[in-house]
């Protein structure tokens, strides 16, 4: 699946329900749904800078692709790292580099967000684009 085609899923899935205290819930579920992270993985290098609840974002290169993994101590917070490594999972990086992540503005995420919170998401996104740009150097 594109990295388009994984942010229209998310699209429908949000367009569902009309109240925010809804959408809230999906992003929980979507957090608890999520693998936890290995606790070797809880690193101070992966800890996103930004981000007002600890989120940490493991990035592997392998087959030409970047297989993320992520964790945070806020529920709503997982739920979020929980879209965007479902949106940029397994791609490769010069995919992750020229995506316009458009989903975030689609489904209202970045108005109902909390400025701090918002920003931490800006946080993550700049840092899976950081492991890309690494990862390209290699490709």
């Amino acid at each position: 699946m594109t990295i388009n085609e994984r942010q229209d899923e998310i699209i429908e899935e949000f367009s569902g329900f009309d109240d925010w205290m809804d959408k809230y819930q999906l992003l929980i579920d979507l957090g608890n749904e999520q693998e936890p992270l290995d606790e070797k993985y809880k690193t101070e290098s992966n800890l996103i800078d930004g981000c007002q609840s600890r989120v940490w974002l493991q990035a592997d290169y392998v087959d030409g692709k970047i297989h993320f993994q992520a964790e945070s101590d806020a529920l709503i917070v997982k739920g979020i790292v929980a879209l965007l490594i479902r949106v940029l999972n397994d791609q490769t990086p010069q995919d992750i580099l020229s995506a316009d992540l458009y989903f975030i503005e689609e489904i209202g995420l970045k108005e109902h967000l909390s400025p701090t919170r918002s920003n931490g998401l800006l946080a993550m996104v700049k840092q899976a684009r950081m492991y890309a740009l690494a990862f390209s150097q290699k490709a």
